[in-house]
Order: C-alpha cells, then structure tokens, then sequence
C-alpha cells in the first residue's frame, strides 16, 4: 500500500465514532473542528493518484483528485461544518455520528478511483444515512427507514453486478468514462440513477428524508444524490437517455412538489427536480453542460440547505410541519423567515443568487447545441420551481393566514448556520467566478447580460402572478401524496397478511384432520406458533437476501 497523505472521507468516518466519546462544549469544539482539517486536506492534496492498495490481482485507488472531485469535495466539507454548527447543541450524538459517517462515505466515493472502493463507500453511505433517519426515534421515521434501506440495498445490488459484469468484460477496475453499451454498464447506469432519484424508484426519497429529525435532513439533501451526480458525471457524460431522464425528474418534482402540503415534502420533491436539471446537463454532455451541472450541484447543495434548515428550524419551534397548520410567522420569525426567503430566491435562479450563475448554464448548453426543444422545457420548469419553491414554501409558512403561532427564531446556533449559507447564495451569484474557477472546463461564459437578466424576470414575474391567479387550487389538504411507493405502502402489507392467513388456515385444516382436536383449540395454538414462525421467516429472509447480497 502506498499513501502519502491522509484520506478526508476516512478522517470523517473514524471521527463519526469519537463523537458520542464527547459532550457539551467539547462536542461542539470536535465537531466543527473535523470539516475544517477535511477542508485542509482536500485543498493541500496534490491532483492525481495518491492513495494506492494492492488487493490480489487488482490495484484499489482510494484517492483520485482532479479539478471535478475537488469541487464536490469542497461543498461536502462546507455542508458537514455549516450542518454540524446548525444543530450542534440540540442533535443527539448518535445523529451527529452517523453524519460524519455519511459525509465521510461521501467524500470516499468523490476520491475512489475503482469501482470496488466506490462500491464500498457507496454502501456505507447507505446504511449511515438509514441511521440518521432513524435517529429521529418515532414510528414514522423507523418504517420510513426499512422503506428507505431496502431500496438502497436493492440498488446496490444491482451494482455491484453491473460491476462484477464490468470486471469480468473489461478486467480492469478503474472507475472512468463507460459506454452504456452492455448489460454491466446498464447496471451500473441503474445503481447509479437509483440514488439519484430517478424514476420509477424515486420515491423513497420523499418518503423518507422528511421523517428526520429537523437536522437530520439538511445532511440527507447534500450527499446522497449529489454523489450520484458526481459518478453520472465521471462515468456517463453525454449518454443521451439522461436527457429524457432528467427531464422527466424536472416535471415529476414540480408536481408532486405542488400537491403537497408537508412543508419538508415540498422541499424533497424539489431536490429531485432540480437533480433533474443536473442529470439533463450531464446528458447534453458538452463541456458548458458538464460545468453547469457540476456548478449546480455546488450551489444546490448550499442552497437547499439553506431551504431545509429554515423548514426545520420552523419544525424545531412549532413542531408543526403541514402548510395548513403554519402561516404568518415572519412576525415572531424574522430571521428564520429571510434566509427561507433567500433561499427560495437561489433555488428560483433569482439575478444575484447563486442558483442564477449555475444553473443557466444548462440551459445555454442546450442553445449552444441547438436542441430548442430541451431549452424551451428547461424554460418552462424554471417558472415551475419558482412556483411550488421559490413562493409555495414561503407564502404558506411565513405569510398568508395567521395560524396564532409566535415562536421565537430558533436559537443563535442555527441562525448562524443559515445567516452563513445565506450570504455564501448571494455571495456566489455576485461574485460567480469563484465558482466558475473550481469547474472543471474552463469557463467561457457570462451570466450577467442584458438578454438573460430580462428574460429571467419575466419568466419569474409570469409565474409569480401564476401562482396567486391558482391560489385558491394551491390549498392543501392533510393528505399526503403517493407515487410508486404506494406500491410497497399498501398492497405490499396486504399481501403478505393474507399469504400467511391463507397458511394459518391450511395448518389449522391439516392438524384437525390428523389430530381430531377441535378447530378452536388449533386456532389458538397455531397462531401463537405462527407468530414466531412469521418471525422467524422474516428474519430468514433478509439472511437469505443478505447472504447473497454478499455472494453476488
């Protein structure tokens, strides 16, 4: 093994587990301290190959930097500081732990330069994010949480065979540029668009992240999709199905995102609508749409922080989180209430926010590339983010009726951690060549013209006055909205009831038959018994599906 410097994602990792070692003052101290070393690390690194195993026959490359891994690097280390600052004297030290595990996974497979050291990371990531939802401790967040890992397990078994595919054609392990032209890269295609949020199976995203707890959200909306971004844009730029892919995530967010009255239910839909933007731009595959989508998940991952810390900050004081039971608090909650604001601005590409300098990007690529088609749509679904983000958020929370609620603005720890987010938005949309000197193409655009200010405002005004013309529409109920998790939400459950009545039935049948012992009395004897038996299969179920998720 060869490494001559130490590994960020791993100092995040082992630090997860000094955490609950720590309390008060010290806990603050550790963990606000960690981002920052992992900061120095990544910006002292030199570019390229540094961190090299030797296992069998192949070479394991934990750490492979370049201009693209070091941006997503950096925003990582920024979130797990601001994230860490927001909520460090409120959030339960085993929450804290499985972040910095998370974002140290995170950042493990940002480095990975082979595919068995992403997939091991990919994993990590998978079971430590499952932990945070369940951190929240109550019945929502545990179903929410088996909902969520299995998913995430299923993708990464669809992985890991694409990989061992891809191994087995290739001989090489080296994570670079894939052609989607066989049955390995396929899966591997899927394992990654899974944790993208991609459709069909992108309801797990919605469905879990707003059962957190009100910190445990902002770390989820950072790492899990941006990182499938960051393997979309290593492995497949340019494949031309992300075009439609992205799209279709761009509308489907908008409109789930406009039918939802959970505040944080809004904001998740939102994550994968504008993942779709990222996903559209690494499809066009040019190098202006490559910068873009990476420029955008930078700022995405600040600015939706920023969204979902002031939504839990809302939660935290109220313990409220339905549109329907909020309304008016920018009276008790001004601070909180502006940086939402700011917030909403950013993600709506408002002129002088950062949303504004990365995401048009995308759009110029589409023109540059003549598909008319993809930027009229990509014009459309920016006034419908303005919509359902950039008003519905805001208008429902902070405006509109008065719901009678006077909390205070949560305490100074969490304002500080969304006032600096709020200034970083504006900072990078005033000053967007900061960001524009980390992208990974060299960046031959200005975002500021005449033409693309108007044209933005427009766009935004008309969906403004839209959105007051539907309001009476926009009145929600206390429903939730269901997609393709109503699949595995209802008839799932039934199912698997009736199969084991229908079971429980047929041994009751049998033992009266060759016993004589009345009906009754084997009724009561074999539910008890197929109580432990439901057990027992379940629990040889996920040993069976285990067992060969580690065979495969």
């Amino acid at each position: 093994m060869t490494c001559s410097l130490f590994h960020p994602g791993l100092l995040l990792i082992l630090s997860g587990f000094f955490i609950p070692l720590f309390n008060g003052t010290r806990r603050t101290l550790f963990i606000l301290l960690i981002p920052c070393l992992a900061l120095l690390s990544i910006w002292s690194m030199p570019l390229g190959n540094a961190c090299n195993y030797q296992y069998l026959e192949y070479e394991l490359i934990l750490i492979n930097l370049d201009t693209l891994s070091r941006l997503f690097l950096t925003v990582f280390a920024i979130t797990v500081f601001t994230g860490s600052l927001f909520c460090c004297k409120q959030a339960k030290s085993t929450e804290l732990a499985a972040a910095f595990i998370y974002a140290g996974g995170a950042m493990s497979v940002v480095l990975a330069g082979d595919l068995i050291s992403l997939f091991i990371f990919w994993e990590l990531m998978a079971l430590a994010s499952t932990l945070i939802i369940w951190s929240a401790n109550n019945n929502g967040s545990w179903r929410a949480g088996m909902r969520y890992i299995t998913i995430h397990l299923l993708g990464g078994v669809v992985l890991m065979c694409g990989i061992t595919a891809y191994v087995n054609e290739t001989g090489s392990l080296l994570f670079t540029h894939m052609q989607a032209n066989s049955v390995a890269t396929w899966l591997i295609l899927s394992g990654f668009l899974l944790n993208a949020g991609a459709p069909p199976l992108s309801a797990w995203l919605a469905d879990a992240y707003p059962e957190t707890s009100f910190s445990g959200m902002v770390f989820l909306s950072a790492f899990t999709t941006k990182t499938a971004v960051y393997v979309l844009l290593r492995g497949f730029p340019g494949t031309d199905l992300l075009v439609y892919i992205g799209l279709f995530m761009i509308f489907y967010g908008i409109i789930y995102a406009l039918l939802e009255n959970d505040m944080r239910r809004i904001l998740a839909y939102s994550i994968i609508n504008q993942v779709g933007f990222m996903v559209c731009g690494i499809g066009i595959g040019t190098e202006m749409a490559l910068n873009g989508a990476a420029a955008h998940a930078f700022t995405h991952i600040i600015y939706k922080a920023l969204l979902l810390m002031s939504a839990g900050s809302v939660l935290y004081m109220t313990g409220k989180r339905k549109c329907t039971d909020l309304g008016g608090l920018i009276q008790s909650m001004p601070v909180t209430a502006l940086c939402g604001i700011i917030g909403a601005l950013a993600i709506s590409s408002f002129p002088l926010t950062s949303g504004f300098v990365s995401k048009s990007m995308i759009t110029q690529a589409s023109v540059d590339e003549h598909i008319i088609w993809v930027w009229l749509l990509l014009q459309a679904a920016s006034a419908g983010v303005f919509l359902h983000a950039g008003i519905k958020f805001p208008w429902f929370v902070f405006f509109q009726k008065d719901s009678g609620l006077r909390p205070d603005d949560p305490p100074l720890n969490m304002q500080i951690g969304m006032i600096l987010f709020a200034i970083t938005c504006i900072l990078l949309g005033v000053f967007p060549e900061v960001l524009y000197d980390m992208l990974p193409y060299p960046v031959q655009y200005v975002p500021y013209t005449a033409a693309h200010v108007v044209t933005q405002l427009q766009l935004l005004l008309f969906s403004g006055l839209a959105f007051f013309v539907m309001l009476p529409w926009m009145q929600r109920t206390l429903t939730i909205s269901l997609d393709f998790d109503w699949f595995y939400r209802k008839p799932g459950p039934y199912i698997f009831n009736v199969l084991f009545n229908y079971l429980e039935q047929f041994q009751t049948g049998l033992c009266h038959l060759y016993t004589k012992i009345p009906i009754k009395e084997v009724s009561n004897v074999l539910a008890f018994r197929l109580s432990i038996a439901r057990n027992i299969f379940i629990l040889l179920g996920l040993f069976i599906l285990t067992l060969f998720y580690f065979l495969i």
